[in-house]
């Protein structure tokens, strides 16, 4: 399956996430105000178990220090190609191969280096797999190197044989490149310690290999070469695999160790998984039941602000105590000695609204109508308990897979969340500020008129549906406060001229959401949800047909059920 998260709260000082909008017109795209940075989280992969390989962190890291690696390799080979040009007898055996073969790992190292810099996904495997060639590049380059430096200086040394002795005579052989090469694997690859003695092993076996061929194959290598000097440069080489390999298994202990103290009680972070205002989320499992869930975190510099405290609460405890079936569950709650605040909700294999539409297109009214139904029916809690969501948006609800069952709509992100009814005036937004997400506001919200109450989120959750149905938000512009302004005054296209095929009946029942007098809308979620029941397209879309779409989506984005 898709697997994915719900997307993070974004909550700030200032309410009202105030995005760049989409133009109007052929090329317009479709801009959710919950698109901002850190907001939209992409496919996520479950991180099974929490073995020593650490292997999200190693994915990261690991990507961080081949394209440093790779730069400084790049910066290297480039220096010194000047030197090695000008400093050449181009009329030597292989000097010209020498000077085409450094000139071809510049060019290498640029295209590598440039690739890790690309802002995309590279798989584990496919990192191994670059370290690999970078490293086998650079060995096959330095043994290259140490074949006909060692055999010019031999060559060179005979002739004198022929006139006097040459006793004390000692070969430059490039120990130094070999030391550089491996201390730089050790130092620049995060590793277990097994995977890396193979590794630094043969970037020590080749060297010391590539002097025993030669030492069989040219006499004047046997006769020039003595064994005290072979002798010396294994044992230098040897001395610094061992330590490079030790080097690898410290900087894997601290890492496991760093890994480990990333806890919160019984949970493990696994990976960060979007930023918003008030913290952070990520994708974390429980440690004994090794159950993934998500892990809402208040940053430590948040956590000195009472208002936002006191919203953090609010979110927590209106959540933990709904419990209808499309809503978010919420699992557990909690602090830090460090002062972070926390609380844990469950895993949502699938994807939002917004991601769905994104892409996928507009989706099929019968589809439509049986996501907002649920969608109702979450809501319908809420208001019973005095609740109002007041951002209701394509983010906020997703379609998940729950206890073998596809397309279940879970509501999520009650960070808005206000009660109809409060005893006290607890001002927990700016006085006149605007709560919401402007693609899906209400007017009331926007103009201050009259206090939102159920009836807004019956209002946010008719531009869902418009969203859905036409792959568009009711009203766009060229800034926030148009768009604004459009919700509070401007009445929406009928949604039959934004799309063909589109039925009467939903279209007309979406039309009344987007009412902009409140008296004029349903009354309740429960009124919208019969209304929704009563649209010809109403029983087309069954849990059978929700199970075959996800199952053709895996198979064609080849991704296990």
């Amino acid at each position: 399956m898709d697997f994915q998260v719900p997307r993070p709260t974004h909550v700030s000082s200032i309410d009202v996430t105030l995005d760049a909008l989409p133009r109007e017109g052929p090329d317009a795209t479709t801009l959710d105000s919950s698109s901002g940075s850190g907001d939209r989280v992409g496919q996520v992969a479950l991180v099974e178990g929490s073995g020593p390989e650490l292997t999200r962190e190693t994915e990261t890291l690991l990507r961080r220090r081949l394209r440093l690696a790779a730069a400084v390799l790049f910066l290297g080979y480039l220096v010194f190609l000047p030197q090695h040009y000008f400093q050449t007898d181009l009329s030597l055996p292989g000097s010209t191969f020498l000077i085409v073969f450094h000139t071809m790992a510049i060019v290498l190292f640029a295209a590598l280096a440039a690739l890790l810099y690309r802002d995309r996904t590279i798989s584990l495997p496919r990192l191994r797999m670059i370290e690999l060639a970078m490293f086998a590049f650079s060995a096959t380059f330095l043994a290259s190197v140490e074949h006909f430096s060692i055999l010019r200086q031999c060559r060179e040394l005979c002739q004198v044989v022929q006139v006097t002795e040459c006793g004390g005579v000692h070969l430059a052989l490039p120990v130094g490149l070999w030391l550089l090469l491996i201390f730089t694997y050790a130092l620049f690859v995060p590793n277990t310690w097994h995977r890396a003695a193979i590794v630094i092993g043969i970037l020590a076996a080749v060297p010391v290999v590539m002097i025993g061929a030669m030492m069989w194959y040219h006499a004047e290598v046997r006769e020039i070469l003595d064994g005290g000097e072979v002798a010396g440069f294994v044992l230098t080489i040897a001395v610094a695999s061992v330590t490079g390999l030790f080097g690898v298994d410290t900087i894997g202990s601290l890492r496991q160790e760093a890994f480990e103290a990333k806890q919160l009680g019984q949970y493990r972070l696994k990976r960060r998984i979007g930023v918003g205002g008030m913290g952070e989320v990520y994708l974390a499992e429980h440690q004994l039941m090794r159950r993934p869930c998500v892990m809402k975190l208040i940053r430590p510099d948040k956590a000195g602000d009472p208002r936002v405290l006191r919203r953090f609460h609010r979110e927590v405890r209106a959540t933990a105590k709904l419990s209808h079936w499309n809503t978010v569950e919420i699992f557990d709650y909690g602090s830090t000695e460090d002062g972070t605040f926390y609380y844990v909700m469950e895993y949502l294999p699938g994807m939002s609204l917004a991601d769905l539409v994104d892409g996928h297109g507009p989706l099929p009214p019968e589809r439509v109508i049986y996501l907002l139904r649920q969608a109702c029916d979450a809501l319908s809690e809420a208001h019973a308990s005095g609740l109002i969501h007041r951002d209701i948006k394509p983010g906020n609800i997703f379609a998940a897979q729950r206890g073998g069952i596809y397309d279940v709509a879970k509501l999520l992100d009650f960070g808005l969340v206000k009660p109809m009814f409060e005893e006290q005036q607890i001002h927990l937004t700016t006085e006149g500020s605007i709560t919401g997400s402007p693609l899906y506001i209400s007017p009331e919200q926007v103009t201050a008129n009259t206090s939102p109450d159920a009836r807004s989120d019956i209002y946010s959750l008719g531009a869902v549906g418009y969203f859905l149905l036409t792959g568009r938000p009711p009203f766009t512009g060229e800034t926030p406060i148009q768009v604004l302004i459009a919700h509070a005054h401007e009445d929406p296209v009928p949604l039959s001229k934004r799309r063909e095929g589109i039925p009467e009946d939903i279209n007309q029942v979406i039309l009344r959401c987007l009412a902009k007098s409140p008296e004029d809308r349903y009354s309740s979620a429960a009124e919208l949800a019969e209304a929704l029941t009563t649209c010809s397209d109403a029983d087309r879309w069954t849990r059978a047909q929700a199970a075959q779409w996800w199952l053709r989506y895996a198979e064609e984005t080849e991704i296990p059920t």
